[in-house]
């Protein structure tokens, strides 16, 4: 029995069927290896949820270099976009909004400067607040 034949434990951060249902059309036209996408997709799932290191997913998932690779080549060719553009869609939709925003609200308070930070800051060595004036 090959490895991508075994049946492996679920994880919390798996694609249920209607979850993969509703991306996978979004990887046709791909090419098919040893690996399906879906399982690719869950391992790279697993990762960003755990924030484990690539060498440390679980033995199960494909190896880490062919999940890395796959994660790599969908994130320059856009997929992982894609599939949030498409979700984002759709969860609109199902809440009766239109698919895409017509606006956008910025509230200032939470849009953060650093304008300041050139001129102040804090000199680990002195114990003193540089620009302040004084001197030790």
């Amino acid at each position: 029995m090959k490895r991508s034949d075994k049946v492996r434990q679920a994880y919390p951060s798996d694609l249920t069927d209607a979850q993969w249902a509703v991306i996978e059309p979004l990887y046709s036209g791909m090419r098919t290896y040893k690996w399906s996408k879906r399982e690719l997709t869950n391992a790279v799932l697993y990762f960003v949820k755990t924030g484990c290191q690539w060498r440390h997913l679980p033995h199960d998932f494909p190896p880490y270099s062919t999940v890395h690779s796959f994660y790599r080549r969908a994130r320059l060719s856009g997929l992982w976009e894609k599939i949030l553009r498409h979700l984002v869609k759709i969860s609109r939709e199902r809440a009766g909004r239109k698919a895409v925003p017509s606006y956008a609200i910025i509230d200032s308070q939470s849009v953060k400067t650093t304008g300041a930070a050139k001129e102040r800051g804090i000199d680990g060595g002195k114990k003193r607040k540089a620009g302040s004036g004084t001197s030790s």
